[in-house]
């Protein structure tokens, strides 16, 4: 909001998440019962990093614990439910050729139910289950390169 004191008017204005102030997002890596990991592929409208594979998530929304915003998201883009296992990483996704800083704790998470669909195509070009060696590593979000790399620790320390 900005107030013009010479004539009295108040102008509104939206603010945008990630870039008029950090934004928060969670990270979700699904897998489901044969071991694979669910990826997303951004799409047209998204809003950074077009076109890149990623673990998807989503926005936080004010007053939202990360782990039910997880569950939501995926829920609305992809038609599916997941149990959130625990906290991964976090990851600072900042992006200086999009002007975006975002913060994003990534969580594995394990596929629960419901059959896995674009529900937003504006959003995601498409989806697709991934053994670990056959992800798409040069193709994927600045994010998930990072969720990615603290996942193969993860598993070489089991």
């Amino acid at each position: 909001m900005i107030i013009d004191s010479n004539v009295k008017r108040v102008y509104y204005f939206a603010m945008k998440k990630g870039i008029d102030y950090i934004g928060v997002g969670a990270g979700a890596i699904i897998f489901n019962k044969e071991g694979k990991i669910f990826l997303a592929r951004r799409g047209v409208e998204s809003r950074n990093e077009k076109h890149r594979w990623e673990f998807p998530g989503g926005g936080v929304e004010f007053g939202e614990t990360l782990e039910n915003a997880l569950v939501r998201e995926i829920r609305e883009e992809f038609g599916f439910v997941i149990d959130v296992v625990q906290l991964l990483d976090v990851v600072n996704h900042i992006l200086p050729d999009e002007q975006q800083h975002w913060v994003s704790p990534t969580y594995l998470c394990r596929y629960k139910n419901g059959k896995p669909s674009i529900k937003e195509p504006h959003k995601c070009e498409e989806i697709g289950w991934f053994s670990l060696g056959a992800i798409p590593t040069k193709d994927l979000s600045k994010a998930s390169q990072k969720s990615l790399h603290c996942l193969k620790k993860y598993l070489s320390a089991e």
